[in-house]
């Protein structure tokens, strides 16, 4: 709708988890460094959790992405599985042909297999599971079996863990300690901040094929960070319908104006002014009526 306007050759601020528009913060950043670390020592769990929008997605994508060919990855975005069908979907991941009725003992016999075959052949095997806040007890009990398959040297199965603060609480559980301890590395992701929001805002525009002096001014990326709370999601949902408010009204710059209406039309975003601004506010009209009270008593 407004790619010709600001000629742009895609659109910027797609809520798709696009590797393309990786943003080199530094919380994403580092979260991808410990998981490249973690991986390389080749033990046990790792752990990568964040409020909803902060990205995890797109660092599990863009892990995928950076890994060799001497690793094998099983992806399973949706992991609300019990312990039978999340063996299922890691057979399959692997690439083994079963019959759907196939029984359990036999199911563990042709992934052990498999592991077994792909270690043999230099291969690292990672398993990584999006939403995992989403993952049954049972199936996370499934899960730290699973890594108990080992050769002498290693394991065969490594396992990474994309989820809200909700998995934090889940493992914090005494129930959870055995799965706890076998948490190797674990990283938090942060929202953006201010400045950091403005680069990240930049960024994904040029991606898109901007080459234009800044759309968004100084006050609008301040209405913008303070409004999405630097969560990248509400950033990149804001950014959208800012850009199409100011298309719809003739304007080449997204002002402060135009986040404020973005904001009235999103849920989850800060829209009122801040507490500060209110506080400030109400003082100023108290001591104005203060005033006004004593100037009608003294007669002035």
């Amino acid at each position: 709708m407004y790619l010709q306007h600001y000629s742009l050759s895609e659109p910027p601020f797609t809520l798709t988890p696009d590797t393309d528009f990786f943003f080199n913060y530094h919380s994403h950043q580092e979260a991808l460094n410990v998981l490249l670390v973690a991986l390389q020592g080749g033990e046990g769990f790792i752990k990568v959790s964040g409020e909803v929008g902060t990205g995890k997605t797109l660092i599990c994508r863009q892990l995928m992405k950076l890994l060799d060919e001497n690793t094998v990855t099983a992806y399973i975005p949706n992991p609300f599985l019990n312990p039978t069908a999340l063996r299922m979907a890691l057979a399959e991941e692997l690439g083994i042909e079963f019959a759907r009725n196939i029984g359990q003992h036999r199911l563990l016999k042709l992934i052990t297999g498999r592991l077994l075959e792909l270690n043999s052949n230099g291969k690292q095997i990672v398993l990584l599971l999006d939403e995992a806040q989403a993952i049954p007890d049972d199936s996370l009990e499934a899960l730290r079996l699973l890594t108990n398959l080992e050769t002498e040297k290693r394991k065969l199965l490594q396992v990474v863990l994309f989820g809200q603060p909700e998995l934090d609480v889940r493992l914090a559980q005494c129930k959870m300690r055995q799965l706890k301890q076998r948490i190797v590395f674990s990283y938090q992701l942060t929202p953006l901040n201010r400045r950091a929001l403005g680069e990240y805002v930049q960024h994904r525009l040029r991606v898109a094929g901007y080459r234009g002096p800044a759309l968004f001014n100084a006050r609008a990326i301040r209405q913008l960070h303070r409004s999405s709370r630097g969560i990248p999601r509400l950033v990149n949902l804001l950014c959208h319908k800012s850009l199409m408010a100011a298309y719809g009204s003739g304007s080449l710059e997204i002002r402060r104006t135009h986040i404020q209406r973005a904001a009235r039309d999103t849920e989850d975003v800060l829209h009122r002014r801040p507490r500060w601004l209110t506080i400030v506010t109400g003082l100023a009209g108290l001591i104005a009526l203060t005033s006004a009270g004593l100037l009608y008593a003294y007669g002035l």
